[in-house]
């Protein structure tokens, strides 16, 4: 009688990656910085739904917006993003090291010199000038390599890119040679602004240039491009920071969740008397008997300086959550410290080594870079390395 084979066992799923940290201890650091990985994953999701059948790829440039490439990037391949774009070679390292299947483009464009370093980490140039082609061309003739590249044509934001003109003139060339061109592409310069009329005027003129250009793949739309309409999904779409948790509608609910936590340690609360100042230069004063809770952040954890509240600018002051309440801050942030007026809350409430909540709690990254006057992208990208990191799964 035959022998039956044994029965094997059932193959057992990849166990889920466990939270990972990194900085300093968390009781050395300053504070804590959160971020939930999870989120990105489902800000991902939701994303790349809504542009069915395109592509969406992932814009994990500037550490993926201050929040850590290497774990990102990780989380983002588990998401099932093929495609990603980083700003330079060293970034490009990282992310093959996490995604080994992947594409990954680099931003920052080909020069000669850098050749086989494209090479050898098997990523692919965003090619931005006439110059740049023709030494792309010169090294896939003599080397034969066959990775790939962008082509970028400008079509209003004035930055990088051929001319709509450069581009037409070697159209026809790059689709009857092997120029190895996979992806045509364009940036949007006014997208969260969408009655702009320079919307119209860029997707008209990349419709004319895809025209041009048969046969290959094209990309358009950022992160509130993704929000514009449909005209602007082509094949693949280009998400940054809405992926990280930014609105990319400004004026409107952000449909996005939430991805970063930031919290930082009171060292000190101080009883100040009516008429007393705090900081450098003595730029705000206490209009009556107060409490100022002293944090450990600063402009080196990325707390920015233009934060800084005086007295004259004190309805627009940054806020920070102190046992559940806003709470302004107050003077000029300093290297390391900044100060908090915690007087309406309870004395019990606030003692030293508690935190304050910098950046949650319904206070957004989007609430933090209005109040500092600016965006969210340099919130995210200035976060110090000062602060111990949880990576949340």
């Amino acid at each position: 009688m035959a022998r039956q084979p044994t029965a094997q066992p059932a193959p057992q799923p990849a166990p889920e990656p466990a939270a990972s940290t990194g900085g300093p201890p968390a009781l050395e650091a300053g504070g804590i910085l959160t971020i939930d990985l999870a989120a990105i994953h489902a800000n991902y999701r939701m994303l790349a739904a809504r542009v069915v059948p395109g592509e969406c790829a992932a814009v994990v440039k500037g550490d993926a917006y201050g929040c850590g490439i290497d774990q990102v990037t990780a989380a983002l391949s588990r998401a099932g993003c093929k495609t990603f774009f980083v700003a330079n070679l060293a970034e490009a390292r990282r992310v093959r090291a996490q995604a080994r299947e992947a594409t990954v483009y680099v931003l920052n464009g080909f020069s000669s010199a850098s050749a086989q370093a494209f090479v050898d980490c098997y990523a692919r140039p965003v090619i931005s000038s006439s110059v740049e082609l023709a030494e792309w061309d010169n090294f896939i003739s003599s080397s034969k390599w066959t990775g790939g590249a962008a082509l970028h044509v400008d079509t209003g934001m004035n930055r990088l890119g051929l001319s709509i003109e450069e581009a037409a003139a070697v159209a026809s060339r790059i689709q009857m040679e092997n120029h190895g061109v996979a992806l045509l592409m364009s940036h949007l310069a006014c997208a969260d602004q969408p009655n702009h009329p320079l919307n119209d005027r860029q997707i008209r003129q990349f419709r004319e240039v895809r025209s041009l250009f048969r046969g290959i793949s094209s990309s358009l739309a950022n992160s509130p491009g993704i929000f514009l309409d449909s005209s602007t999904y082509c094949d693949l779409v280009r998400p940054g920071v809405a992926l990280y948790g930014g609105n990319p509608t400004p004026g409107r609910p952000n449909p996005m969740k939430p991805v970063v936590t930031l919290q930082a340690r009171i060292l000190q609360v101080r009883h100040l008397e009516k008429g007393a100042s705090v900081g450098y230069g003595g730029t705000w004063t206490a209009k009556r008997d107060s409490r100022i809770a002293i944090i450990a952040a600063g402009y080196a954890d990325g707390v920015l300086r233009q934060a800084t509240t005086t007295d004259g600018n004190a309805a627009s002051a940054r806020e920070v959550i102190v046992a559940g309440k806003r709470c302004r801050m107050t003077g000029r942030v300093s290297m390391d410290l900044l100060a908090v007026d915690v007087t309406d809350v309870p004395v019990s409430e606030v003692r030293r080594d508690m935190m304050a909540t910098l950046i949650g709690e319904g206070l957004t990254i989007d609430d933090v870079a209005k109040q500092a006057g600016t965006i969210s992208y340099e919130v995210l990208t200035n976060l110090g390395r000062r602060f111990h990191r949880v990576w949340k799964v």
